[in-house]
């Protein structure tokens, strides 16, 4: 079933598509993606390649533009652009706290979540390529974590492919989730000193704030349980180019005066609850560190095991003496799951899928050694999400991927610049750049 209608400059189509749940097993259980397909309006039915759209995350839908916003405007210039609601996300089949009950118990939901990451979103896009493009190939643009699809697209299903474009999403190919949480800890410390840098008068209300939290540890009006730890988990604010501004508004109002002394304010409180809670996109939390699963190897809480490998980040030992209070982000763990509601009633399901062992290979390097794809990849220099020597290797690893290293932009150059960024990419794949 399709629905057609407009927006200023654009004509879109809300298109929904049939897959298995288990694309190895294609008569069993079915699940639906949902995708919205975009085209110029001034162009109409032009006879114009396609292009698909794989968000980051995991387990956010795709953007949900108004007219010709950012890169999609430079897009349908060239292209009829599809925007794919990874399987699990928007308005694809949901799999949240409300949703996964249907599924049974801990043991089923995780068995069912598995089929969630890269390998099967990308079997997805070509089951759904099938049926759009008649068996045409299309153009995928991969930003972040659906960068890491697009290698990995590049790996299983290259014929389905005319070009590849990724923006900060080039994984390693073969690294632990420790590895790459090893690497992460060092970039977090680094944000959070240039922010200080900015802003030194939030090292007193940081560790002012933490302090409060110490002795209170509030229960925000949503039942977000607001600990030091999750105060800290802020720094994920820091990877996104108005990030260190928009963390430093939060901190200058967090306190009012109250009949009872000083509290922390509404505002401060709901701010935080928006920042942190992950009721919007619940697989972000539960699937973040499955999408580095691959072997007999489990991720077994890989970022807070590998936390207490840096000592600077135990905000205990900082509050008691007088070093900052350092902020991290990108790092799911286990104690979130404690914290929000939104995620509490995962927990079981999230400690199984931490256990898991036998994950697929998702990266096959001897076919990207042998790539034919014109393919192009931006960088950005000191990601705080998506290690940047990682991603340089990877990229050597592939042939013929062309590279566009900058620290203009932060994690979220697409958003911020994304014509620029897309016109930049697409000319490193024409060869005119």
């Amino acid at each position: 079933m399709t629905a057609t209608y407009r927006q200023p400059g654009v004509v879109l189509t809300d298109r929904r598509f049939s897959v298995p749940l288990d694309h190895d097993d294609p008569a069993g259980e079915r699940i639906e993606v949902f995708a919205r397909e975009v085209v110029s309006a001034s162009q109409g039915g032009a006879e114009l390649p396609w292009l698909v759209y794989l968000t980051g995350g995991p387990g956010f839908g795709a953007t949900r533009f108004n007219g010709r916003e950012s890169w999609l405007g430079r897009a349908l210039d060239d292209f009829r652009v599809l925007l794919l609601d990874q399987r699990g996300t928007g308005s694809s089949t949901p799999a949240n706290r409300q949703t996964l009950p249907l599924r049974g118990g801990p043991r089923e939901q995780a068995d069912y979540l598995a089929h969630f990451r890269a390998d099967s979103i990308v079997r997805d896009c070509e089951a759904i390529r099938a049926e759009v493009t008649g068996g045409a190939p299309w153009t995928v643009l991969g930003q972040s974590f659906g960068g890491f699809c697009a290698t990995h697209y590049l790996s299983a299903a290259p014929e389905g492919l005319s070009t590849a474009l990724i923006t900060g999403g080039l994984p390693t190919l073969d690294g632990h989730a420790d590895d790459v949480y090893r690497a992460a800890y060092p970039r977090m410390e680094r944000k959070t000193a240039a922010h200080y840098a900015r802003y030194p008068q939030d090292v007193e209300r940081a560790r002012r704030i933490a302090a409060h939290l110490a002795e209170h540890e509030p229960v925000l009006n949503g039942g977000y349980k607001l600990t030091v730890q999750a105060f800290q988990s802020l720094g994920i604010l820091l990877g996104a180019g108005d990030g260190s501004h928009r963390l430093h508004y939060l901190l200058e109002d967090a306190f009012v005066r109250t009949p009872a002394g000083f509290a922390l304010s509404d505002a401060f409180q709901e701010n935080v609850q928006a920042a942190l809670s992950y009721a919007g996109n619940p697989l972000f939390a539960v699937l973040h560190e499955a999408i580095y699963g691959q072997g007999e190897r489990p991720t077994a809480w890989s970022a807070e095991r590998t936390r207490t490998e840096f000592p600077q980040f135990d905000a205990e030992k900082a509050l008691a003496g007088d070093a900052p209070l350092l902020f991290t982000g990108e790092a799911v763990q286990r104690w979130m799951f404690d914290t929000d509601p939104a995620l509490r009633p995962l927990r079981e399901t999230a400690d199984l899928l931490a256990e898991r062992t036998g994950w697929p290979r998702l990266y096959d390097t001897e076919r990207l050694a042998a790539n034919e794809v014109p393919v192009a990849a931006v960088i950005y220099h000191d990601d705080m999400y998506v290690d940047t020597e990682h991603s340089l290797r990877t990229a050597r690893a592939i042939r013929g991927l062309r590279t566009w290293v900058t620290d203009e932009f932060e994690h979220d150059g697409l958003r911020v610049s994304g014509p620029r960024v897309l016109d930049r990419l697409l000319a490193l794949t024409r060869g005119e750049a």
